[in-house]
Formats: C-alpha cells, structure tokens, sequence
C-alpha cells in the first residue's frame, strides 16, 4: 500500500449508543486527518437536517438508478422504516487516493459490505456498557412510542451480537472517555501507517 493512500475507518453501534454525539467531539479533538463521510438515504430530513452535511436526500427512483449503476459501495433497505441507506463510491474513493482517512457511520451490514471490500478498514463499534442502560437510553429520549423503542431493542440485540467481529469496541458510558477511546486508536493507527 501506498504511503499516501487513505484509510478507511467504520463506526458502528445500536440506536442509543450515543455514536453520533462521540463522533461529533472525535472530528473536532482527534489529530488524525478525519473526513465524515455522508451517506445517502431516501428517507425525508428531519427538520434540522441540510442536504450534503448530514446526508444526500435522494427519491426512491434517484436511489434505485445509482444502485443499478454500481455507485454504491454499501446499500441496504432497512425493513421497518422502509427506507434505503447507502455509501457512495463518489464519497469514498476521491478521499483516499488523496490520502485522507475517510470514517463512514454506518449499520453492521453496510459495515460487513464494506470490510469484504476494504478487509484493511479500521473497525469500531461503540456502544453502552450494557442492554439495561441502552434501553433506558432509549426511553429516555421520550420521542419514540413503546413499540418504537422494542423495535430499536430487538435490532440493537442483533447487532450487539456482531460486535466482536470488529478490531475495536469502545464502551460510551462517559462522553469524555469513549471521545478519548477512540481518539487513542485512530492516533496509533494513523502513527503505524506513517512508519509502514
């Protein structure tokens, strides 16, 4: 591999792993030359949402002619919403020829997809210290129905199963130390990579 070729690098972790608030500190604390990668969805915004920050807001057929393309390195239909998630090669390849470390947030299948093709990706799941505070997480949001949130549980049980098929686990119990967790292993990463 090319001393200038980018890294891929792939977070994942159930709804209320609080993935998201971690990764918002991790791009602006981490020294490592991270880039987000924004996914593509068919899914409408939420209010606070904008168009090539958050995600690309595609229609149905927009979505469906791409993956008849092959533009897309991962996609999945997530069955209970009803809407289509994806990574596009556009996002992933530019980046990394340009040596940057490119991180995708993405489900346990997108992440299985992408590792079959990326097998060097660094692989993080973050996640709670256990089910019983997931779940309060979860009800403590008080934005979901009770039906919402054992839909959210059940998905999350299958994907805490798949958790020790990725090179790292990062408990987010603590803001500061799950932040600091991962910050940690993208520095020696990134530091052995200087030095391959």
């Amino acid at each position: 591999m090319l001393a200038s070729q980018g890294k891929l690098i792939v977070v994942s972790g159930p709804s209320g792993a609080g993935k998201t608030s971690v990764m918002r500190r991790v791009y602006r604390e981490c020294r490592v030359p991270l880039v987000r990668c924004v996914s593509a969805t068919t899914r409408p915004p939420r209010p606070d949402e904008t168009e090539g920050v958050d995600y690309y807001f595609l229609t149905d057929d927009e979505f469906q002619l791409r993956r008849q393309r092959g533009e897309f390195v991962e996609c999945f239909q997530v069955f209970s919403y009803n809407y289509w998630y994806g990574t596009l090669w556009s996002e992933v390849t530019p980046g990394l020829s340009a040596g940057k470390w490119i991180v995708l947030e993405i489900d346990v299948q997108g992440a299985r997809e992408v590792v079959s093709k990326f097998a060097d990706a660094i692989t993080i799941f973050v996640r709670p210290s256990s089910r019983e505070e997931l779940q309060r997480r979860l009800r403590g949001r008080g934005t979901e129905t009770e039906e919402a949130v054992l839909r959210r549980l059940a998905r999350a049980d299958g994907e805490l199963a798949l958790a020790d098929r990725y090179k790292h686990q990062v408990i987010n119990d603590r803001l500061d130390q799950a932040v600091h967790d991962i910050c940690e292993i993208l520095t020696q990463e990134w530091e052995k990579s200087r030095h391959d």
